[in-house]
């Protein structure tokens, strides 16, 4: 039997080609994946590694001064600072070779526009601390040399060269504190992953970084150097019987190396974990045609299985001979894409180095597990994707060795089949609802049982549903197409199992893409929504690393040509019932020049008063009014009773309850400001916003931006996103498509007496072609708009349960690219059809006919 299996795979070889394929894909994508996050992963560590090479412990301070923890944490723990005396008392310890006092934090810097360049979280300054040869180990200066004094600076390499920067230019930085023009002295390469991956480095003489980013003679940390012999954990100790532990954190080179490690490892574990998961809805989709093949195979050998039968193969011997020969298409396959996959991490590899030519790179890891687990994956997706369609093999009785045809599934079948899927689609809609109107977190909860459990119901019922639904373009085939589309719609519902899983791969792929297109667009359109319907303010000023908007800056921007109005929002939290709420601030005498918002009682005039305003929503549910008295905790333990002045509509973009700033600096003097309205007398202008800027010192991390710029930029994340998933489905997208070809491929052979008939009574090639191309097309349709439909579904519940987040969150269906989408599958189908096609128009009529 193990015989007769070989021969089967070589004697079909051109029929199992695509099941092949569509393992190979699936396994690729899995080996791609573990082989590009071990090489990234390796590599990344590896540079951590490099970057503390020379420090054998690195001492902390807990509080001191730096862009992270703030000034009053600072001022708290000001006696315990790491100072330049702790540095020499460090220094004097017995085996220390050197100890480097280390200052670190935020500074952004600008492009020769004057724009921010990369991003803010990767923006960070540092000191270059040079040994007695003049240099600084942690970075290697490629061009000039290291900042000597104030007014000086030296640039990463990649910041330098996306700037268009030279040794000698005039650079314009910013951290904490106002902009200024420094000059370029240097340029260098970094280990440092942050740098690496994208971010700016800025390095400054000590005394300039001490007194930009914390205060005079103060460190962020101090890394101390072993002498040669000396061990790490020795000198640990050794510095923690120096400095207090509660108040400075101590660790050695290794133990930072180790954190580090994990911290990578954890991220690219994450990242792994994301792409398996398309990985694996890949293999999923690929299941549907291995399922397909073999149930064809055997529905073709149905004589041949019938006569081994006869001649004494046992039920068992027939179903082995079937996983055997899915066992050794599983092994070409996923051999194949072991292979593959090992090209693809390396391409990735590449394609982001050379997108980032300061990313870590390392040699490629081809880690054991990514070997066995690639290969075991798609073995044993092909063996038990096999099995059904073995064990059916298995039930074809001997007798059948002296009939024709398949053997037609039983009715009992059909019937458990369709009450089956029936209750699982229904307990999962059911689910789904019950999540969709749920208050609270236990509404995802639903909704991830729910979703699974309906996919697996509609794809059960896929059968049933695809005599109807196809029945609905009958009429039209017919009139427009003639004979060839009728014998396409025939064709499409002769077989219902073999349309739904040939369709079933373009289902899952379109119900995934439908549901994060539609989740997007409702999220993009919904901030929309929110940024351009809460505002008269034409420009917001804010802070691109989301830090606190100068609170001085704003009569400054008030002052501006131009600039009819300007206030800052500020945002505290107060308690009312122990419950905390949101309070946002604004300056009682721009208000209405700044804010679009719709009295029901009372008016904006309140806030000069010292009164709240409040909104419907919340009024409602606290039973307030105009005149009303609030009871609030502010400030930690303080209660005020204030008088609710005006009730508005609900604005999602403001908080429920809102004060003047005057009122809420009277009473907290922790309110946190988020950004800077501004007014301008003729509207948003570029003149108005050249002058916002040079208002706010042409610093590079100031934004100042206009509504549209918001919702642009908003827009250009989802997108982004968007594009991302797409690229990981086109995979299972790709898969689906193989699907399409090889069940009409296989189908084409086996109604080759058919077609031969078809073309002796007077249907040409053409005609034929037309015939295969029609059920391709209606197949794919069929897929595409149950896939469409329960991806918009599963959409409009996930956006019910977001809401929660998302104040204001509504599904928007973006009806255009649904069209799209079915557009697509309809090219797909055509696509899928020009090889299958080819192959039936072109068969010998004659031989066609005589084939047994």
């Amino acid at each position: 039997m193990y015989r007769t299996a070989l021969r089967n795979v070589l004697a079909h070889k051109g029929r199992l080609l695509m099941t092949a394929l569509a393992v190979m894909l699936g396994t690729a994508f899995v080996a791609g994946t573990l082989v590009f996050s071990d090489t990234m992963g390796q590599a990344v560590r590896a540079s951590y590694s490099k970057s503390y090479s020379d420090v054998s412990v690195l001492v902390s301070d807990k509080w001191s001064r730096s862009a992270e923890n703030g000034p009053k944490a600072a001022g708290e723990k000001k006696r315990e600072a790491l100072t330049d005396a702790t540095v020499k008392d460090l220094a004097a310890l017995p085996g220390v070779e050197r100890a480097r006092g280390v200052v670190t934090g935020f500074t952004a810097v600008a492009d020769k526009k004057g724009n921010l360049i990369g991003e803010a979280w990767g923006a960070q300054g540092s000191n270059f601390a040079p040994d007695a040869s003049g240099q600084d180990s942690r970075y290697q200066m490629v061009q000039g040399r290291g900042p000597k004094a104030t007014g000086e600076i030296a640039l990463n390499k990649q910041a330098a060269d996306k700037a268009g920067y030279q040794v000698g230019d005039k650079v314009r930085v910013a951290g904490n504190g106002a902009a200024e023009d420094t000059t370029l002295t240097g340029v260098f390469t970094s280990d440092d992953p942050q740098v690496t991956s994208g971010g700016t480095l800025v390095l400054m003489d000590t005394a300039t970084a001490q007194q930009r980013l914390l205060e005079a003679g103060h460190y962020s940390s101090i890394a101390l150097t072993a002498k040669s012999g000396v061990a790490e954990s020795a000198l640990l100790d050794a510095a923690k019987a120096k400095l207090p532990g509660d108040v400075f954190d101590l660790e050695t080179g290794q133990q930072l190396k180790d954190e580090q490690s994990k911290m990578v490892t954890r991220s690219v574990t994450g990242m792994k974990s994301m792409l398996l998961v398309f990985a694996g809805i890949s293999l999923f989709v690929g299941i549907f045609i291995i399922v397909n093949t073999f149930t064809m195979l055997i529905a073709q050998r149905l004589k041949e299985l019938a006569l081994l039968r006869a001649v004494g193969a046992s039920r068992r011997q027939v179903t082995n001979s079937v996983l055997v020969e899915a066992l050794l298409i599983g092994v070409i396959a996923s051999v194949s894409g072991l292979l593959l996959g090992i090209g693809i991490g390396a391409g990735m590899q590449s394609l982001l180095s050379s997108m980032n030519d300061g990313m870590p790179t390392g040699s490629l890891v081809i880690a054991p597990a990514t070997v066995i687990g690639t290969l075991v994956t798609g073995i044993v997706v092909t063996v038990l994707s096999a099995l059904i369609p073995a064990i059916r093999a298995s039930r074809i009785p001997p007798v059948a060795a002296m009939s024709s045809g398949d053997l037609p599934s039983t009715q009992r079948g059909l019937v458990v089949r369709n009450s089956i899927g029936a209750l699982l689609a229904g307990g999962g809609i059911a689910l789904i609802l019950l999540g969709a109107f749920s208050k609270g977190s236990g509404g995802r909860t639903y909704l991830e049982l729910g979703a699974p459990l309906t996919l697996i119901g509609v794809f059960v019922l896929l059968p049933l549903l695809s005599r109807p639904v196809v029945a609905l373009v009958g009429p039209l085939l017919g009139k427009v197409f003639g004979t060839p589309g009728k014998l396409a719609r025939r064709n499409a519902v002769r077989n219902p199992r073999r349309t739904a899983s040939t369709a079933a791969a373009l289902t899952i792929g379109l119900t995934l893409v439908t549901a994060v297109t539609v989740i997007g667009n409702s999220v993009t359109s919904t901030v929309t929504r929110l940024v351009a319907g809460s505002m008269k303010a034409d420009y917001t000023v804010s802070m691109a690393n989301h830090d606190e908007v100068a609170r001085e800056l704003a009569p400054v921007i008030a002052k501006a040509n131009g600039v009819t109005a300007a206030s800052p929002v500020g945002n505290v939290m107060w308690t009312m019932d122990g419950d905390r709420k949101a309070v946002q601030g604004f300056d009682a005498a721009a208000f209405d020049q700044l804010v679009k918002v719709d009295m029901t009682s009372g008016s904006t005039g309140a806030l000069k008063q010292g009164q709240l305003l409040v909104n419907d929503e919340f009024a409602g549910k606290h039973q307030l009014h105009q005149g009303s008295t609030l009871k609030l905790e502010v400030d930690g333990d303080k209660t005020v009773d204030l008088t609710v002045g005006g009730v508005f509509e609900r604005n999602d973009a403001l908080s429920p309850v809102i004060a003047s700033n005057t009122l809420i600096d009277q009473y907290d003097s922790d309110s946190f400001i988020t950004e800077i309205l501004v007014k301008g007398k003729d509207g948003a202008t570029p003149a108005l916003k050249q002058a916002v800027k040079e208002a706010t010192g042409s610093n590079p991390v100031i934004q100042v931006l206009t509504e549209k710029d918001k919702v642009d930029e908003f827009s250009r994340i989802i997108t982004t996103m968007l594009n991302i998933m797409y690229g990981l489905l086109g995979m299972a997208v790709l898969v689906a498509v193989l699907g399409v070809i090889n069940t009409l491929a296989m189908s084409v052979f086996e109604r080759k007496r058919e077609i031969g008939m078809l073309r002796a009574i007077g249907l040409d090639r053409r005609g034929i072609k037309r015939m295969v191309r029609i059920e391709s097309v209606v197949i794919s349709l069929f897929g595409a708009l149950i896939g469409v439909g329960l991806g918009c579904f599963l959409a409009w519940a996930a956006t019910r349960v977001l809401a929660a987040d998302l104040n204001g969150l509504t599904t928007a269906v973006p009806y255009g690219s649904v069209a799209l989408f079915l557009l697509l599958a309809g090219l797909v189908g055509i696509i899928a059809a020009l090889w299958p096609a080819r192959r039936a128009s072109r068969m010998d009529i004659l031989s066609s006919i005589k084939t047994d």
